[in-house]
């Protein structure tokens, strides 16, 4: 039954041991888990306790222990309670990139911790915030210029460190007798960066990722505005600032690249002369290698961009007296260098949905339009076909008054007769004339 769930295939060899991902804070992933005899190889353990705080301790006693086990440890006074992270020889390395100076700090592991200790230590835990809020309180009072970030009971309860930020050296003596007073435990002031307090908190960075310094980061180097200049970075403070109100300590990781793929490209000194124009440095694509150039020094005109290799060429040729026509060889400008991944972006499916919805509304807009204009188009059509018809009743009208007319003014006239057709009179001719009657001349008289 337990076949099925062994790793194979492309997984096959990965350590499953060191995979969990604890509730803890600059979690490290043991890739050495499985590997037999790494537990034996030495006694180191590293143990971390609240947020960002860790600790090396020596397992004297020879226990088995794992990541993920809860362990009593050697502390002063008493004892402390915290989750085992990190086995075998992965922690001599970490040691080392702890820079402990001598191995008398290392400290002993009591035991595994007991269900009394849990509950000590719970007890302990719960009461941590009020005693933050409590310790800010005396301290305003006090009129210390600091701020106390964080507060931290040990295992046992016996003691509470007091995490603080200040800009400056701040005379805590007061302070620490008015807190003991105040929460009868031994107390211990401990001065962080707002790097550190950044890093105990936690948090979402801009790029959408959990914060280094709470996950991977345990020493901090400093950060200057020269990585800025380095990538041409805009020099705005909202930008470059982190959750801590310092340069962010991602400008530091890719400053080392952009400055080896600087030292290819023209000084931004140089002016390139041409038969028609000199022309200034204006901007330039130091991973691409590609440059700028604007013939005016303040504002962008005429800008033409060239390849690096370009521009060299066209500094030797000033250099030996010489003037090219034009900068670039080609009238386009270079073409960038693809990138597959550019190819694809994380909004694609948004931006198309986006533009769906757009043109459907374009789409039921422009229909309306045209049945409105159909609309339109027909009420004129039927308007033009009314007046078609009136116009043509009217006329038809108009000529049967006029016929009429003629015709009563035809029947008024006294000589108003129809001439025959030459058939007609053809037969008049043939038919038999009637006799006429004979005159009778009268007689005169006398005869």
């Amino acid at each position: 039954m337990d076949e099925q769930f062994k790793l194979g295939g492309p997984t096959r060899g990965l350590c499953a041991k060191g995979c969990g991902r604890q509730d803890k804070q600059l979690n490290t992933y043991d890739y050495l888990a499985d590997i037999p005899g790494n537990e034996e190889a030495t006694d180191l353990v590293e143990v971390q306790f609240k947020n960002t705080r860790k600790g090396y301790y020596r397992n004297t006693n020879h226990l088995p222990l794992e990541k993920g086990d809860t362990v009593a440890v050697e502390a002063s006074p008493g004892h402390d309670i915290g989750v085992v992270t990190l086995t075998g020889r992965l922690v001599p390395l970490q040691i080392k990139k702890a820079n402990l100076k001598s191995e008398q700090e290392i400290k002993r592991i009591y035991r595994k911790a007991k269900p009394v200790d849990i509950e000590k230590y719970e007890e302990a835990k719960s009461r941590e915030h009020d005693t933050m809020i409590r310790a800010r309180q005396i301290a305003k009072d006090l009129g210390l210029q600091m701020k106390i970030g964080d507060v931290e009971y040990q295992g046992d309860g016996n003691k509470a460190i007091f995490y603080y930020i200040a800009d400056g050296r701040v005379d805590f003596r007061q302070l620490i007798k008015v807190l003991a007073d105040a929460f009868h435990v031994r107390i211990e002031m401990k001065q962080i960066g707002a790097r550190q307090e950044a890093g105990r908190i936690g948090g979402i960075g801009p790029c959408g990722r959990e914060m280094c310094c709470a996950t991977w980061m345990k020493n901090f180097v400093s950060v200057s505005t020269g990585a800025a200049r380095y990538q041409d970075i805009s020099l705005n403070p909202q930008k470059l600032a982190g959750q801590c109100a310092k340069l962010k300590c991602c400008m530091n990781y890719e400053v080392d690249t952009y400055v080896e793929a600087g030292k290819r490209l023209p000084s931004k000194e140089i002016t390139l002369q041409t038969m028609d124009a000199e022309y200034y440095f204006f901007k330039a694509d130091i991973l691409a290698g590609l440059v700028t150039y604007s013939t005016d020094k303040h504002v962008a005109a005429n800008l033409v961009t060239l390849t690096a290799a370009r521009a060299f060429e066209v500094i030797n040729m000033n250099r030996k007296g010489e003037k090219p026509e034009k900068l670039d060889i080609d009238a386009s400008a270079p073409v960038k260098p693809s990138d597959l991944v550019e190819q694809e972006s994380l909004t694609r499916f948004d931006k198309r949905k986006k533009n769906k919805k757009r043109k459907d509304n374009a789409n039921r807009k422009n229909n309306a339009e045209g049945e409105n204009a159909q609309a339109d188009e027909k009420g004129g059509k039927d308007h033009r076909n009314r007046e078609r018809n009136r116009n043509k009743e009217g006329k038809q009208g108009e000529r049967q008054v006029n016929k009429e007319s003629r015709n009563n003014r035809e029947r008024r006239r006294p000589d108003n007769r129809k001439k025959n057709t030459p058939a007609q009179q053809a037969d008049k001719q043939t038919q038999p004339q009637p006799a006429q009657p004979t005159q009778q001349t009268k007689s005169e008289p006398g005869n």
